[in-house]
C-alpha cells in the first residue's frame, strides 16, 4: 500500500526512483473481470437470510441473529452471493454497493476466497458502511492476514501469487435490535483483477480523441477546502476524492440536496464537497479516500456507481463517447506528469473529462488552487504511466439513467 494524503492505492508501482526515466515500456496482458449484482433477478441468485429480495432490493426482513457492536446490540439479516470465477487466478479484489441505512443500521460486506486446490478461506471484512454518522462510523478493516488473503484499506489481496480461482460476497444488514429501521441493499459486485507492474506503451487514440470530445464537468477545488473540518481530514490536498465525485455528481445535476449540508455555515465556498468529504470519511484509515465509499455515497444520488479497473485510455474513451466521465487515481513523483498542479503524489484522483484530436486527455484536476485551474490536458503516455501501473488503472464509474454503459465485448463493466 502506498500512502496517500487523497486516496489508498495498492503497492503496483515499479520501482524506479523518483525523477528517474521509466523501465522499457511492454505489452502485457490485463485480466480484469467485474461482476454484478442489481437487478431482482440477479440478486435472487444469492442466498438470503433474515432478508428478502423484492423490486430489486435486498431488504431487512426478519432477522434470525444477533449481533453485539460497539457496545450495542443489532438484528442482523444477510445476503450471500453465488461463486464468482473470473477465470484467471485474482491477485486482489475491490467491492462496490449501494444501499440505504436508516436510523441507526449500517451493512457489513465480506468476501472470502477459494484457491485452486479447493481450500476455502475465511470471511474477511472489506467494509462497514453507513449513509450517516449519527450512530455507527464507516470503516475499513485492515489487516486480516489469516489464510487466503488479507485486506488493505479497500483492497482485497492474494497472500499467494498465484493469485485465488474464485470468491463470494457476503452482505449484513444490521438494525438496532428493537428499532424499526429497514436498511437495504440496492446494489453490490466486485472488480477482481490479475495485474502487471511496470511502464506501459501509451495506447493509440480512439474515436474520442478524434473528435476532441470534451465533457462540461463543473470544476471544483479541493485546495479551496484547506483547513476545513479537521475531524474528517482537513480539506486541502486531502479532499481529491470527494471533490472528483462532487464533480461528476454536479455534471450530473445529481449534488445532495442543501438540506443534507444545512449544517455547514452559509457563504461556505462549495459545502456539497464538505458534505461529501464527511459522508465518505473511513474513521480506520482516517481519510475520505475509501474507493467503495465514495461510490457507495454517490450511487444513490446520480443512480449508478461503482469502481473497476480499465486497461487504456482505449476504453476510457468509451466512456467518454458515452458521456460518462470518470474519477481516476493516480500516482506519480516530481517530473512524472507535466503540468499538474502539484509536483509529485503518491495517491490523487482527477476526473477524466475528454481528449485533444492527438489523443492527450482533458482532466480536472482538483489539486489546483482555484477553479480557475481546474482544467488541465496532460500527455497521454504520461498518464498512462501515472494511472496503469500505479493503481492498476482504477476508476469511479458514476452515472445516471440516462447514460448507459458503452456497448460491446467487455468483462470489466
Amino acid at each position: 500500500m502506498l500512502l496517500a494524503t487523497c486516496v489508498a492505492l495498492p503497492a503496483l508501482s515499479t520501482s524506479a526512483p523518483a525523477g528517474a526515466a521509466p523501465p522499457a515500456a511492454r505489452v502485457v496482458a490485463r485480466p480484469i473481470d467485474h461482476t454484478q449484482w442489481d437487478t431482482t433477478t440477479e440478486l435472487s441468485t444469492g442466498t438470503a437470510s433474515g432478508a428478502k429480495v423484492t423490486r430489486g432490493r435486498v431488504v431487512l426482513d426478519a432477522p434470525t441473529a444477533r449481533r453485539t457492536y460497539d457496545g450495542r446490540q443489532y438484528d442482523v439479516g444477510r445476503w450471500v452471493s453465488p461463486w464468482v470465477s473470473p477465470g484467471f487466478g485474482l491477485t486482489q479484489l475491490v467491492s462496490s454497493w449501494s444501499a440505504t441505512t436508516p436510523g441507526d443500521s449500517w451493512l457489513e460486506v465480506q468476501v472470502r476466497g477459494r484457491d485452486g486446490d479447493g481450500t476455502l478461506g475465511s470471511w474477511d471484512v472489506l467494509g462497514r458502511w453507513t449513509s450517516g454518522d449519527a450512530f455507527t462510523h464507516r470503516t475499513s478493516v485492515s489487516g486480516q492476514s489469516d489464510d487466503l488473503a488479507s485486506v488493505d484499506v479497500d483492497t482485497w489481496v492474494a497472500n499467494r501469487s498465484t493469485g485465488l480461482a474464485s470468491y463470494q460476497l457476503r452482505v449484513l444488514l444490521l438494525r438496532r435490535s428493537g428499532g424499526t429501521a429497514v436498511p437495504s441493499l440496492d446494489q453490490v459486485g466486485a472488480m477482481s483483477s490479475r495485474l502487471p507492474s511496470g511502464a506501459v506503451t501509451a495506447s493509440a487514440p480512439g474515436p474520442a480523441s478524434k473528435a476532441g470530445t470534451v465533457l462540461d464537468v463543473p470544476r471544483y477545488s479541493q485546495m479551496a477546502h484547506r483547513g476545513h473540518y479537521p475531524k474528517w481530514g482537513g480539506g486541502g490536498e486531502a479532499w481529491c476524492s470527494p471533490t472528483s465525485t462532487s464533480m461528476v455528481l454536479g455534471y450530473y445535476d445529481a449534488l445532495p440536496d442543501p438540506s443534507t449540508y444545512a449544517w455547514i455555515p452559509a457563504g461556505h465556498t462549495d459545502p456539497w464537497v464538505d458534505e461529501a468529504a464527511r459522508s465518505t470519511y473511513d474513521a480506520a484509515y482516517q481519510g475520505t479516500g475509501n474507493w467503495p465509499f465514495n461510490t457507495a455515497y454517490a450511487a444513490p444520488l446520480a443512480g449508478h456507481a461503482f469502481v473497476t479497473r480499465l486497461r487504456s485510455l482505449r476504453e476510457a474513451e468509451l466512456f467518454v463517447n458515452a458521456g460518462i466521465p470518470l474519477v481516476a487515481s493516480i500516482s506519480f513523483a516530481a517530473g512524472q506528469l507535466d503540468g499538474a498542479p502539484i509536483s509529485a503524489s503518491n495517491g490523487h484522483l482527477v476526473v477524466i473529462v475528454g481528449f485533444r484530436a492527438d489523443g492527450d486527455v482533458v482532466v480536472n484536476d482538483p489539486a489546483a488552487p482555484t477553479r480557475a485551474g481546474v482544467r488541465r490536458t496532460y500527455d497521454r503516455g504520461q498518464f498512462e504511466n501515472a494511472w496503469l501501473p500505479r493503481s492498476g488503472g482504477l476508476v469511479y464509474v458514476i452515472r445516471d439513467d440516462a447514460h448507459p454503459l458503452p456497448a460491446g465485448a467487455h468483462t470489466n463493466w
